[in-house]
């Protein structure tokens, strides 16, 4: 879900590339992908992005033990893509030099977008886990 909002965003001019383009990009930098073909570069990237989606999915799920209304499922999905959001993009992309911390971008486009977009992603990821998990869960 993650995926198609920020290709929706790069396809109307609003981001450049999402965060596993930027981590492909950077390894690139560092001479770790010289020999792959731009086929298997952007194959990467879409296993990042996969990888990151399944892997926060999965943490998620187990921080979200409860099983409520769609409402609070909603909300309580949103408040953890946004701290997911926070992880990421104040430490682990920083550090492995893909971008600078939010509080240093020069535009608020470049630390509010992705916000908004792993808030959708969490919403998403609330109302999908609430529908698989049974009711006696």
């Amino acid at each position: 879900m993650l995926t198609a909002v920020r290709k929706a965003l790069a396809a109307a001019g609003v981001v450049e590339k999402t965060a596993p383009e930027q981590v492909v990009e950077r390894l690139e930098e560092l001479g770790l992908l010289d020999g792959w073909s731009s086929g298997s570069r952007r194959l990467l990237a879409v296993a990042a992005h996969l990888g990151y989606g399944v892997g926060t999915g999965m943490a998620l799920g187990l921080l979200r033990r409860e099983r409520e209304d769609p409402t609070t499922e909603a909300a309580v999905g949103a408040a953890l893509g946004i701290l997911s959001w926070g992880v990421g993009w104040t430490s682990l992309l920083p550090l492995l030099g893909v971008h600078q911390t939010p509080w240093e971008q020069r535009s608020p486009r470049g630390a509010v977008l992705p916000i908004v977009d792993h808030a959708v992603y969490g919403t998403v990821w609330g109302l999908l886990n609430r529908t698989l998990r049974s009711k006696d869960d």
